[in-house]
């Protein structure tokens, strides 16, 4: 489908859930980035789930959001229910303006959902110079180091650096594969990866069915468990949100609103390097890329520069869409 014609379809389905002309642009476009990027796992495999969740009341499709104002870089927003997509967006600007005026930004959201990929909000800041950090907490799927059921999401943890080029950022989730990755196996009947789902009664699987009621493996053993605890804190405690497995799966649970949390740090780097910030990173990005490489590689890319290139290549192309999910995108616009 080409991607004009796919994103007035999506703008169409949101105004029809009661979502305003600009939230539903801002909602339709993360969407589509997401299928340009071939991250299909954030993009239109999800459509359905965030249309139920509109109209069962717990994303609210017009909400209040408040920016409380702690100082001249500190913002705390309550989103009020809102789709995440919304919330996030929000939120980064915040955090971006924050910065300009004091060299620092850190905005905490509560009371959001689900916002897509990491990268959407970092590409932002790296686009006005800023280094940034951003977190959010997600439905259990990990198991903590030591525990059989799962609590931790899969909580990804997303840094960014302007490079005067390519921007860097490092967008990495604390499984071994992404949620989304395996609900649209799911949803399509396809296999995952050997090794990084557990079932119910803790054995390796490539059944996506079983995966989702079983566990996820975080990276690095331990250090995977820690660096989803750490992310917990950061999005969760810290902001005043959902935190320890209490965040509700978007999917499957309709009960109430997810009240995720999602902290955003934003750096200007010319407060300790002044102008100097972009000449040192293309110094450190070439020293690293003229190192010898191992057997099998051709080139040595940073965190960004893969998935910038797929960003470029698919800019233009239209977008394959699965026919169930196809199915679903048409019966969502019928409607």
């Amino acid at each position: 489908m080409k991607q004009n014609i796919l994103r007035k379809k999506l703008i169409q389905i949101f105004k029809k859930n009661k979502l305003s002309d600009s939230h539903a642009k801002t909602v339709s476009d993360y969407l589509v980035k997401a299928e340009i990027l071939d991250a299909s796992s954030h993009g239109l495999a999800r459509l359905k789930m965030y249309c139920d969740r509109i109209r069962k009341k717990v994303i609210n499709p017009k909400p209040k959001i408040k920016i409380k104002k702690i100082s001249s870089s500190i913002s705390h927003i309550d989103a009020d229910n809102s789709i995440g997509f919304v919330a996030a967006d929000i939120g980064i600007k915040e955090a971006i303006k924050n910065a300009k005026k004091t060299g620092i930004g850190l905005v905490a959201v509560k009371k959001s959902g689900h916002y897509g990929l990491s990268s959407f909000y970092a590409e932002q800041a790296v686009k006005n110079n800023l280094l940034v950090f951003c977190f959010t907490n997600a439905p259990a799927a990990i198991a903590p180091y030591g525990a059989k059921k799962s609590l931790f999401g899969t909580n990804p943890i997303c840094f960014g650096a302007p490079t005067g080029k390519t921007p860097f950022i490092l967008d990495a989730s604390t499984s071994m594969i992404n949620r989304g990755k395996i609900r649209r196996a799911s949803k399509l009947g396809q296999k995952i990866p050997y090794g990084v789902a557990l079932d119910k009664n803790g054995n390796i699987t490539t059944d996506a069915n079983k995966a989702l009621k079983g566990t996820q493996l975080p990276i690095a053993t331990f250090k995977g468990s820690g660096l989803a605890w750490m992310v917990d804190i950061l999005s969760g405690v810290l902001t005043g949100s959902s935190h320890s497995g209490k965040t509700k799966d978007p999917f499957d649970d309709f009960s109430g609103p997810q009240n995720m949390g999602h902290l955003f740090i934003t750096i200007n780097p010319k407060i300790f390097s002044g102008n100097n910030f972009l000449k040192e990173m293309k110094k450190n990005i070439s020293r690293i890329k003229k190192l010898p490489k191992a057997k099998g590689f051709k080139s040595i890319l940073y965190p960004g520069e893969r998935k910038n290139n797929t960003y470029r290549k698919n800019l233009n192309k239209d977008i394959s869409i699965p026919p169930k999910i196809l199915k679903e995108l048409n019966d969502l616009h019928d409607k």
